[in-house]
């Protein structure tokens, strides 16, 4: 079985957890996960499944949107609500709604972030939350990321929580931008609640949860909720090309650059709409495009 499964991944368990789970359902120990989430945030977490573990590095690419809510005056270690308090203030002047809406837009861009102690960011050799767990301080390396959209969703009646969807590039810290715009507005803060809701053009209703996969298993049509590999390159350029040139690309030779290519990123190449692979141009010859994955 080759394909990607869209899974909505429940709270209480990490992405590996969820791996490792696929891999019992489905008897196969090609699985990849396409994106960390915390173990108590739940959302969209694509699995890929067979040939499809060759595509991870793609989909992992891709923007994410999330709904996180900020909870202003606390802050922890762990910068969400499952961490030690460090910081607590009275808040006695909240910021107005139109206060927060410019803050947030404030954030739209290029930002820079500093990953938290308690992430998987490595620093000589070892995982930051290895040296948090140690009592150790290390300098941890800053981080560009970019947030495509951010909008207020609800605000408490005091103004001292709200919540907000955002669009964020590959690597952005929710937990970090909820402390950001916590700082901005002049006070410490938390991330007190996240759900990723898109992920590699997976949305919450094309996902499917464990006890649907259960479901299906019994009745052997599991393999009906694998979405083709296809759908997870969306968002890479498509090149058609003839029988002739499909020959090629499947033994995976040099090819001249498509007269229709208009990117400098990865794109796929189909035959009658069937994924053969992944190119890209070739540093070293600009009148070649070469194979990066061949996937049938």
């Amino acid at each position: 079985m080759d394909g990607i499964l869209p899974l909505w991944k429940p709270k209480g368990m990490t992405s590996h957890d969820c791996v490792v789970r696929i891999r019992k359902m489905f008897k196969t120990k090609k699985v990849g996960h396409t994106g960390t989430l915390d173990p108590e945030v739940e959302g969209v977490l694509p699995i890929c499944i067979g040939k499809a573990t060759k595509i991870v590095p793609y989909l992992m690419e891709t923007t994410k949107t999330y709904i996180a809510e900020v909870t202003l005056g606390v802050a922890t270690e762990t910068e969400d609500s499952h961490g030690k308090i460090i910081e607590q203030v009275d808040i006695n002047e909240p910021p107005t709604v139109d206060k927060i809406d410019k803050t947030l837009e404030s954030f739209i861009g290029k930002i820079t972030q500093i990953p938290p102690m308690y992430s998987a960011v490595k620093v000589k050799g070892k995982r930051l939350y290895e040296y948090a767990r140690e009592n150790k301080k290390v300098e941890r390396p800053k981080r560009n990321v970019y947030i495509y959209q951010i909008t207020r969703k609800q605000v408490s009646d005091d103004c001292r929580r709200f919540s907000f969807e955002v669009v964020a590039s590959k690597g952005t810290y929710i937990r970090t931008l909820c402390v950001d715009i916590g700082r901005k507005l002049g006070y410490p803060a938390h991330m007190s609640h996240l759900v990723r809701t898109e992920s590699g053009g997976f949305y919450k209703e094309d996902c499917v949860t464990f006890s649907i996969i259960e479901q299906e298993i019994k009745t052997h049509s599991h393999s009906n909720l694998l979405v083709p590999m296809s759908e997870g390159l969306k968002h890479l350029q498509r090149i058609t090309v003839d029988l002739k040139t499909k020959q090629r690309v499947l033994y995976g030779q040099k090819l001249p650059i498509p007269n229709q290519l208009t990117t400098d990123k990865p794109f796929t190449i189909f035959h009658e709409n069937k994924l053969l692979a992944i190119y890209q141009k070739d540093a070293n010859n600009p009148e070649q495009i070469r194979a990066l994955r061949v996937l049938n």
